[in-house]
């Protein structure tokens, strides 16, 4: 059984904000139980970047989808280097100030960073398969 563009779209869109506020309230706990003031980007802009920039590349990819469907895989790819490009313009004030060590500031921004890309990855791959 077919599911209606809007109907799937509204639906994937249901499944982001659950999985970015549970993902985020998880970090969250984690962050300030564990490591309390010791990041250089508070965690709520990691994540408004984040959130942003996938729900930017679900909704492309679904008027891509919607137009070409059979482009909705280089238009994640596309998407996916857009992506990576914003996020290294996004830690150019972290290049740029004098830390000693950087490295728990990366993980803090590339582990969410990740599991966004695994996310877009499945709505990508589900919405290639639904034809």
């Amino acid at each position: 059984m077919a599911t209606a563009p809007n109907n799937r779209m509204a639906r994937i869109l249901i499944y982001f904000t659950v999985f970015s506020l549970v993902l985020f309230g998880a970090h969250f706990y984690v962050a300030n139980t564990f490591f309390p003031d010791r990041f250089f980007y508070p965690l709520w802009q990691v994540y408004a970047f984040l959130f942003a920039a996938t729900l930017i590349v679900l909704v492309f990819l679904q008027l891509v989808h919607k137009a070409l469907p059979d482009k909705t895989g280089f238009a994640f790819m596309g998407m996916c280097l857009l992506k990576i490009m914003a996020s290294v313009v996004f830690f150019v004030p972290l290049i740029k100030a004098d830390i000693a060590a950087p490295e728990a500031d990366v993980l803090n921004f590339f582990i969410p960073y990740f599991l966004f890309l695994t996310f877009e990855a499945i709505s990508a791959v589900r919405l290639i398969n639904a034809n």
